[in-house]
């Protein structure tokens, strides 16, 4: 069985043959009969005539369904178009695939008879190359193919991999049973189902033959009403396990291909992200991201979008619970889309939409791959889960002091400590730092848990300190050990946590918070963490290549790559400053990194809100995107998004579900705004400790202790005391962080070379 059968793609050829549904096709359309025609003269035999009216001209060869240097699966969706000049009954055309001809695979548009489409498979792992020769003429294209199951761009597999495809539940309530290899291979399914006139959710449809008598309508946004029945195609892409949506009626459509791709397809795509990234290591998935919050659905079986005409599509390895590695991610998604355009056609767009571990599943995967989204709908935000994970290892050292130093400091100046606006909101905030811990079961700070794995992820393979020195190790780390690099000494991901010169309460002390003695004593002893995550007495320093292969990769997301140039519309999704960590701090963080890569956040527009109504921002996203991807014009395409912003594409908060408050969003717990009273939002230690907002230098640029950069006097003993505390110095916030970067823009981890950042198996 082939690799493209296991994964739920095309046959390795598609050929588009007059079958049964052609020959209807040929009665009620004459046209296709012209294309017929044409079809023969471009492949007709002889060579052409020197004395042709006209010059000789070179077709031309688009790759639609992916970069030439990222094709995978064997297939690939091909444009050829042919000069207009061109006699075609004198110069035929050959389309030849390494050596071998292959033109009678290609069928003319319908509506562009010069444009020729074909899903052409057998390409061979490795260099291909097509060409289309017309006379003298030939077009060229090299086209480098990797295996459905991956890699390409993020280094060598995960080990260990769980395959769970005897967990995950298909449509028809049905599981997708034992994998086909160790790739977690399977075989193609495909299920409609169907939503009833009594409304609801989607359910199984019992026969592809016929309608059931209950099946309603619905009515699309290019004004086609089409029975609600929704093709639904399940397989693996990438060993995850991959599904896409569409509607699609069996018993009056055949199979779509992207020359006949669904009618009722409104050619827009979705991408469906997941959530929380916890425990998001070593697994296939057992199920797919699909979450509702505060009124948005971002769901593969979002009713109201695929009624209205939207296709969906999803991965497990897109949700984040399964993988927590974004460069892992952005692949799968990149591999998942390819699989849609070869089974639909090219969309007109595609967005991502997410909350929480979906906002960075969106953010991400569009910043490294520029085009893979155009646009993104992000709630509940994180810039990326690095930032929860950095924020809460710089928390967690400070519970560390708490719980030895129990009466050192009150509740109120644990707050203003760290920034939070209460003790229990920094608690729950610095007990993420478990996502960074490998040891199991640690005894620890109330709330906080370590070694947290997912149940399907066997006890033998799991580390621990003592008795599997070598297993598994759970952590944001070394889920991503292709991008972080190996410690040769223990075999761990390096690290880029650091805290060399933080002045942990910096603006408690200014402030009159706490006194100069209590910032001493905490700085003091505050400690860092040991590659276990185990406390020692000094300070964390981060490797140096692992802080810049973070943001090379845009594990740290840096909003210098896709989002500079596509619409970003955030939203609340949940407001909540008391506890569960999603903090309004980190909406800011990623505007902030967007407004220092780009000189300006005009492609970014914030809503807050208890919740946002969730209909008017999609209306006004969708309009924005759709706006800007119809200017065919040559203006560089941040500038046709900026000019394509919608009206009420403008910063606010609502006051209801109907009262909106048009206003700059600004990050300030103090009422100095009619947003602000309304939504006020605190910060996070390392910002409390003077760092920016933007919480983006992982290790900082040191300078002396100098007396004058402080708002209280120190004796000359408690300066003494705060050199031999910091020896190398304090962090100066107004430099760049070191090793401080952007995003490499389709940057590679291998095997691909092509923008190659780093390769872990040559290094």
């Amino acid at each position: 069985m082939s690799a493209q059968a296991r994964s739920g793609l095309q046959p390795t050829t598609t050929h588009y043959g007059r079958g049964v549904d052609d020959m209807n096709i040929l009665r009620r359309w004459p046209r296709m009969a012209l294309a017929c025609a044409m079809l023969a003269a471009l492949t007709a035999c002889g060579g052409g005539h020197d004395d042709d009216d006209g010059p000789e001209a070179a077709p031309t060869i688009q790759l639609l369904s992916s970069s030439p240097d990222h094709v995978t699966g064997g297939n690939a969706l091909i444009d050829i178009t042919v000069p207009r000049q061109i006699k075609l009954d004198r110069r035929p055309l050959r389309i030849e695939l390494n050596g071998n001809d292959v033109t009678r695979e290609f069928r003319p548009l319908l509506d562009d008879l010069r444009h020729l489409q074909a899903v052409l498979g057998g390409l061979r792992d490795g260099e291909n190359t097509l060409t289309a020769k017309i006379g003298r003429e030939t077009a060229t294209l090299r086209m480098t193919n990797y295996p459905i199951t991956g890699p390409v761009i993020s280094g060598p597999w995960q080990t260990p991999f769980i395959c769970q495809t005897e967990s995950f539940v298909l449509p028809d309530g049905s599981r997708l049973g034992p994998p086909l290899d160790a790739n977690c291979s399977v075989a193609t399914r495909v299920h409609y189902v169907y939503q009833k006139n009594t409304g609801g959710a989607l359910v199984p449809m019992p026969s592809t033959t016929s309608l059931p008598a209950d099946v309603a309508s619905t009515t699309t946004l290019d004004g086609r009403t089409v029975p609600f029945v929704v093709r639904v195609e399940t397989g693996t892409v990438n060993r995850g396990i991959y599904q896409n949506a569409v509607l699609h009626d069996p018993t009056r459509e055949s199979a779509p291909t992207p020359l006949k791709p669904p009618k009722a397809w409104n050619k827009r795509l979705i991408a469906v992200e997941g959530f929380g990234c916890p425990g998001g290591w070593y697994i296939q998935g057992a199920a797919q991201g699909n979450i509702s919050v505060a009124g948005f659905d971002f769901t593969l079986l979002n009713v109201r979008r695929l009624g209205e005409g939207y296709a969906t599509f999803a991965n497990t390895l897109q949700h984040a619970s399964n993988n927590c590695n974004a460069v892992l991610a952005s692949e799968a998604a990149m591999m998942s889309k390819e699989a849609v355009i070869e089974t639909f056609g090219v969309p007109v767009f595609t967005v991502s939409a997410g909350c929480s571990g979906g906002s960075y599943g969106s953010a991400q995967p569009a910043d490294r791959i520029p085009g893979l989204f155009d646009g993104v709908l992000i709630a509940c935000t994180f810039p990326d889960p690095l930032s929860i994970a950095l924020s809460g290892s710089d928390g967690h050292l400070i519970t560390q002091y708490i719980m030895g130093n129990p009466n050192a400091l009150t509740d109120a100046q644990i707050a203003a400590v760290t920034g939070y606006k209460s003790r229990k909101a920094f608690e729950d905030a610095a007990n993420q730092a478990g996502r960074t811990d490998p040891v199991p079961a640690r005894q620890d700070y109330p709330g906080y848990v370590s070694g947290v794995f997912n149940a399907a992820v066997p006890q033998e393979v799991r580390y621990h300190p003592v008795n599997n020195r070598t297993g598994a190790r759970p952590t944001v780390y070394d889920a991503a050990r292709n991008i972080y690099g190996i410690d040769k000494a223990t075999g761990f991901a390096l690290r880029p946590f650091d805290n060399v010169g933080v002045q942990y309460g910096l603006a408690a002390l200014n402030g009159g918070g706490i006194t100069v003695d209590q910032f001493l004593d905490l700085n003091e002893k505050v400690g860092g963490y040991d590659q276990d995550a185990n406390y020692v007495p000094a300070r964390s320093p981060g490797h140096l290549g692992a802080i810049l292969r973070a943001q090379q990769s845009g594990l740290q997301l840096g909003g210098n790559g896709g989002l500079a140039t596509i619409p970003v519309v955030d939203v609340t999704g949940v407001y909540n400053e008391d506890t569960a960590y999603h903090y309004q701090w980190f909406h800011f963080a990623l505007r902030e990194r967007m407004l220092a890569a780009n000189g300006d956040t005009a492609n970014h527009v914030m809503w807050r809100g208890n919740p946002v109504p969730a209909d008017t921002a999609w209306d006004m996203f969708i309009r924005w995107v759709a706006a800007y991807k119809d200017d065919k014009s040559q203006a560089p395409q941040r500038q046709r998004v900026v000019t394509h912003k919608p009206q009420n594409a403008v910063d606010g908060c609502w006051r209801s579900q109907t009262d909106f408050v048009a206003e700059p969003q600004t990050l300030s717990s103090t009422p100095d705004t009619t947003c602000n009273s309304l939504f006020p939002s605190w910060t996070a230690p390392r910002i409390a400790a003077g760092g920016p907002i933007a919480g983006d230098v992982m290790k900082c640029t040191l300078k002396p202790v100098n007396p004058a950069d402080y708002s209280v006097p120190f004796t000359p003993d408690q300066l003494n005391r705060l050199r031999a505390i910091f020896p190398t110095g304090v962090c100066d916030w107004t430099q760049r962080g070191v090793n401080q970067t952007g995003v490499v823009p389709n940057g590679s981890f291998g095997p691909s070379p092509v923008n190659l950042v780093f390769d872990i198996t040559k290094s």
